[in-house]
C-alpha cells in the first residue's frame, strides 16, 4: 500500500461557531472490549487523543455511555487544558446496563444526570456540543423526539450546552427537532452501501448542518464488500481509505470521526482519507449503494 506522511484531509466546518475539521476522531474505542470498561492499554490510549491533536484534528466525538464514563475521563486526562481549538461532540439519550446493553435514557431526570456526568468527567463548564440519541441498538425508531430534545434546550438556555445535534434520527425526527431549537449536525449511520440518507444530507448541507456518519464500513453484503475491495486494490488502498475519501466527496458537510486505539491505525486513517478519486472511481463507488 502507498504510505505517504499523515496531513489532515478535507476542509472544516463550522457548528454554530465552532470551526472543526471536517476529519475528526472517534473516541468510543478507546473503552475496553464491547465498549465497557477501561482500556487494556491506557497509556496507548492518552497517546491516540495526543496524537489527535497533534495531527491538527479539532473535532473529538464521544459520550459518557463509553465505559460508561471511561471515555470522556481519558480525554479530559490526555487533553485538559484543552486548546482553544479543540471541541468535544458528546451525545446522551442511552445508558448501558451490566450485559453491554444500551438502554434508552431519555428521561428528563436521565438526561439532566447525563448532561451533568459529561460536565463533570470532561472538565468543563459548558459542553460543545451535545446529540441527543434516539433509537435503539438496532437502527432507528419513529416517534416524536419533543419531551427529550425540549429537556436538553432547556440545559441550553442554562448555558451548560452550546450547540446542539441528534444522532440515530429519522429525517421526521430531523425536521421535528428544528422546529423546536436550532441544530448544528446530525450524526446517522451511512456509508457507501447505506445511502438511506442521500437527500437528508443534501438538504441539510443547504441549510449549513453538518452530516457525521457512523459505520464507514457497517452493514456491506459480501457482493459490496467485494466491489470496494477491487476499487480499492486497484488504487492500492485500503477499503477503509477508499470508504473515508468517498465520504469526504460525497458533500461538503460531512464530517469524519473515524475510531482507532492505535496511533499507527490513526495516522493510516488520515492518510486514507486524503486519497484522490477520480471520476471514473466517484462513478463506480456510487454504484456499490445504488
Amino acid at each position: 500500500m502507498n504510505t505517504p506522511s499523515a496531513s489532515l484531509p478535507g476542509s472544516t466546518w463550522t457548528l454554530g461557531d465552532l470551526t472543526v475539521t471536517r476529519f475528526g476522531y472517534g473516541a468510543m474505542r478507546l473503552a475496553g472490549p464491547g465498549v465497557m470498561g477501561p482500556p487494556a492499554d491506557r497509556d496507548g490510549a492518552l497517546a491516540v487523543l495526543r496524537e489527535a491533536v497533534a495531527l491538527g484534528i479539532t473535532h473529538i466525538d464521544t459520550a459518557g455511555a463509553y465505559g460508561p464514563r471511561v471515555t470522556n475521563r481519558l480525554i479530559r486526562e490526555a487533553l485538559h487544558p484543552y486548546p482553544a481549538s479543540l471541541h468535544l461532540v458528546t451525545k446522551v439519550g442511552a445508558d448501558r446496563d451490566e450485559q453491554g446493553g444500551w438502554p434508552p435514557a431519555r428521561r428528563p431526570e436521565d438526561l439532566r444526570r447525563s448532561v451533568r456526568e459529561n460536565l463533570d468527567d470532561l472538565g468543563v463548564d459548558s459542553l460543545d456540543v451535545v446529540n441527543l440519541r434516539l433509537g435503539d441498538a438496532r437502527g432507528t425508531v419513529a416517534g416524536s423526539l419533543a419531551e427529550p430534545f425540549e429537556t436538553l434546550v432547556e440545559l441550553q438556555r442554562q448555558g451548560l450546552i452550546r450547540h446542539l445535534g441528534v444522532s440515530n434520527a429519522t429525517a421526521e425526527q430531523v425536521a421535528e427537532a428544528q422546529t423546536i431549537a436550532p441544530i448544528v449536525c446530525v450524526q446517522n449511520m451511512y456509508n457507501l452501501a447505506h445511502r438511506q440518507d442521500d437527500e437528508l444530507i443534501d438538504e441539510l448541507a443547504g441549510k449549513g448542518i453538518a452530516y457525521v456518519p457512523f459505520f464507514p464500513l457497517g452493514g456491506f453484503s459480501p457482493l459490496q464488500s467485494t466491489a470496494l475491495s477491487a476499487v480499492a486494490a486497484r488504487l492500492d488502498a485500503t477499503p477503509m481509505s477508499v470508504a473515508l475519501a468517498w465520504l469526504l466527496r460525497r458533500s461538503p458537510n460531512i464530517l469524519l470521526i473515524p475510531g482507532t486505539s492505535s496511533v499507527a491505525h490513526l495516522r493510516e486513517n488520515v492518510v486514507g482519507a486524503g486519497l484522490p478519486l477520480s471520476d471514473e472511481d466517484l462513478a463506480e463507488l456510487d454504484g456499490i449503494g445504488r
